[in-house]
């Protein structure tokens, strides 16, 4: 039987893995680190634990196909629950709004609070995104994408000229509801002025579909993908780093790793392309949208103020606080994160903001966006959005490279856990099931 090669170990080499072993490949999985996961993973000390990734995702059927076509049901495996509110929104005018998840009227009512009439704007504008994303789950999520294959309605959809932000300069007058329209990708570190459209449909996503989380925390999706793994028989490399892609006659033979060559006759990049030198070529033009800067706090003691999961203080700086993470009796896992321009200290800034937790502090772990790009070795935020030619740029699930595939965030269709998921899925149909 053939080997497969799976390069990377986060979401998508996972899912990757997990489903091409199930079509019969043998599949080795080479990691770079000590531990898969990638940045859906925890990080703890001293009793505390916080996930280092993620803390919540859209589209919980991407989750639930994935293990129940590599095995057993997720339900087995893991409890998936959804949260009320997706998010709460602090703007700086001093206006607050709870996002709900999974509800039109409920998202009507909570956004009319911020005014008469803005509940119907906001989801006027979401709705208008229904036949977006029934085209581009079609065309576009669900099936690998073939430009020859596609209709000219399809194609002209997908890489339309029009980008997010003349969109909600034309939908709303209220700043407020462009700023909540944009988080998702100011967050991510795009500029909506270079982001399609179409891609607004992640609100959508969201009042459809809800967020969803696991109370052991999301990082545990990668413990059960792990295990999944051992099931599957999947053959992991801790701590090799892969060096590059061979290719003889035009095409991927082996991979070169630290522990020598690993022959294949499929080869999956689930990694930043540009670190590998048989692909760099052919993402030049791409740049990685790099992460926010993230500070997990352990807290203790009295007075800890009372936030929601995930709490969004928009501005300069602006500050996103998750309260999700594991902590000892009597206290609470936080973790802020700041994007923007963060001239003093975050946990100074937050009480800028009127949260003031600083004597509360009994741990605390700060990562730069530097220090979790040497972690993981690339950018989880995946490809910079720079116009509707990012879409050419960055790698499709086939590459230009016979034998070789691509999945995760730098990959088809691009960046977030469910997109992540369904880059796997991708990459099992493209390769298909395992010759016989």
């Amino acid at each position: 039987m053939a080997r497969t090669v799976v390069i990377g170990g986060g979401f998508g080499a996972q899912a990757s893995a997990a489903r091409l072993a199930k079509l019969g490949h043998q599949v080795t999985l080479v990691e770079r680190s000590n531990k898969l996961g990638g940045a859906l993973g925890t990080i703890e000390q001293d009793g505390f634990t916080w996930d280092t990734g993620p803390s919540a995702t859209l589209l919980p059927g991407v989750v639930r196909d994935l293990f129940r076509k590599s095995g057993r049901p997720i339900e087995r495996e893991l409890e998936l629950v959804e949260q009320e509110i997706i998010r709460t929104h602090r703007f700086e005018d001093g206006s607050s709004v709870a996002l709900p998840g999974s509800s039109r009227a409920a998202q009507h009512e909570a956004v009319e609070q911020l005014g008469p009439g803005l509940g119907d704007q906001w989801c006027d504008y979401v709705s208008s995104f229904t036949e977006d994303w029934e085209t581009i789950r079609r065309e576009y999520l669900e099936r690998p994408w073939v430009p020859e294959l596609a209709s000219k309605e399809t194609t002209a959809r997908i890489f339309t000229r029009e980008v997010l932000a003349k969109r909600l300069k034309k939908t709303f007058r209220d700043e407020r509801l462009r700023t909540l329209a944009a988080h998702p990708f100011v967050f991510e570190g795009h500029d909506v002025r270079d982001v399609p459209a179409w891609m607004g449909m992640v609100s959508y996503v969201e009042q459809r579909f809800g967020a969803w989380t696991s109370p052991a925390g999301l990082g545990s999706l990668s413990e059960a993908l792990t295990r999944r793994l051992a099931t599957r028989k999947v053959e992991v490399l801790l701590d090799t780093t892969v060096h590059d892609i061979v290719v003889r006659e035009g095409r991927a033979v082996a991979v070169s790793t630290s522990a020598g060559e690993i022959d294949a006759e499929v080869v999956v990049c689930a990694i930043d392309p540009r670190t590998i030198p048989a692909l760099a070529a052919h993402v030049r033009r791409t740049l990685p949208a790099l992460p926010p800067v993230v500070c997990h706090l352990g807290l203790t003691g009295e007075d800890i103020p009372e936030m929601a999961a995930e709490t969004v203080f928009h501005g300069d700086p602006m500050l996103v606080v998750r309260t999700g993470g594991r902590a000892p009796e009597g206290g609470q896992a936080w973790t802020i994160l700041g994007r923007g321009l963060l001239s003093e200290d975050i946990v100074l800034a937050l009480a800028r903001r009127k949260v003031d937790i600083r004597a509360n502090i009994e741990v605390r772990i700060d990562r730069s966006a530097r220090i979790q790009v040497d972690a993981w070795g690339s950018s989880p935020m995946g490809v910079l959005w720079q116009g509707r030619n990012t879409l050419r740029h960055r790698l499709s699930t086939k590459t230009p490279l016979p034998g070789v595939y691509a999945a995760g965030s730098h990959a088809t269709p691009g960046s977030g856990l469910p997109f992540v998921g369904l880059s796997g899925a991708l990459v099992a149909q493209e390769v298909g099931p395992a010759a016989r």
